[in-house]
């Protein structure tokens, strides 16, 4: 039976330890299955080896002393199915590795978020290219790691085309706490996914200049629309935007300090530089590196999206900020569908 149909997924490789990689290691793990993860410093594998405790990304989360961890990339991907969740702007150049270690046939799961620069490629597009033997699926939704880590309840949508495998996966990673809904629609969980780190800058903004708790309500509505509008120029359906890996996604970045956009945003907000912020963080809050690829993705496709536009003037073209939120709250007035 091809690896493809195969119904007991025991090993996982998950690439990449950030915090949303061990995270989804001690999922994984609490599902069950046999857990490798694969980071490139060595310092990192061995604190986890060690002392059970990702110090370095996720400190004060104790792992299950199950869970391996190794600079070799090689011994993650000697797996049953992979967990992909590297930055976004990473996956080309890890993947195009990572496709000589892997077996043909063996799943790839989707785990960051994001839209390529300069290509304006979405992830799937990427390891297509990258990775061509592996059956793609996305893991997408409302989470952030230290919650899934604590195994408190989270739910994703994992959106795979083959159903037999999707529901393999859905089983191998899922749990009472941990539940994985599926989807067949992948272009629109990654779409929700990219497009809400944008808009979760754009809340924070909104927080850090004081504006209210309306216009917070406002621009998340009005946002999710300009989500559901690239999706489905891009081939998705709008049906797909309506659940945990549009709203749901949406809804938990955009209301949340913890979220490292929307806490981003805040500090923007509040008068601080970009320059400075992403200076004194370890961590990568993907929407400073996908507003301009998103943007650019929308005007290839001939779709208006305004907030993620002015979003991509601060971040990248110096626009004030004062009077991009003017420049908005300008805009005429028409029919909301």
């Amino acid at each position: 039976m091809s690896k493809t149909l195969r119904k007991d997924i025991q090993k996982i490789g998950v690439i990449g330890a950030g915090a949303w990689g061990t995270a989804l290691a001690a999922a994984a793990t609490s599902a069950g299955r046999d857990v490798v993860i694969w980071t490139h410093e060595a310092g990192v594998a061995d604190t986890i080896n060690k002392n059970h405790e990702n110090t370095a990304f996720l400190p004060g989360v104790p792992l299950d002393a199950s869970i391996r961890a190794t600079p070799h990339m090689a011994e993650a991907a000697d797996a049953d199915a992979l967990l992909l969740v590297m930055p976004a702007q990473f996956l080309r150049a890890v993947t195009g590795e990572l496709s000589a270690l892997c077996q043909p046939g063996t799943p790839a799961v989707i785990c960051c978020k994001g839209i390529e620069q300069g290509t304006g490629a979405l992830m799937s597009e990427i390891c297509a290219e990258t990775l061509p033997q592996a059956p793609l699926a996305v893991l997408s939704g409302p989470t952030f790691a230290i919650e899934v880590a604590h195994g408190l309840p989270t739910a994703v949508t994992l959106a795979c085309r083959d159903k037999t495998l999707g529901a393999a996966l859905a089983e191998a990673i899922g749990s009472v706490s941990f539940r994985a809904y599926r989807s067949h629609d992948l272009i629109g969980a990654e779409i929700g996914g990219a497009v809400k780190n944008v808009l979760a800058i754009a809340c924070g903004i909104i927080e850090g200049r004081r504006l209210g708790d309306n216009a917070r309500a406002a621009l998340i509505t009005r946002g999710l629309s300009e989500i559901i509008r690239l999706a489905v120029a891009k081939g998705a359906e709008a049906e797909t935007l309506m659940g945990l890996s549009g709203l749901g996604d949406l809804t938990l970045t955009c209301n949340a300090i913890q979220s490292r956009n929307f806490s981003l945003g805040v500090a923007l907000g509040e008068g601080r530089t970009l320059d400075k912020i992403l200076g004194e963080r370890t961590s990568v809050a993907e929407g400073v590196h996908s507003a301009a690829s998103v943007t650019a993705l929308a005007h290839k496709l001939g779709v208006e999206l305004p907030i993620c536009t002015a979003v991509d003037g601060i971040l990248n073209n110096f626009a004030d900020i004062d009077s991009a939120i003017q420049g908005l709250l300008a805009r005429p007035v028409g029919v909301e569908t």
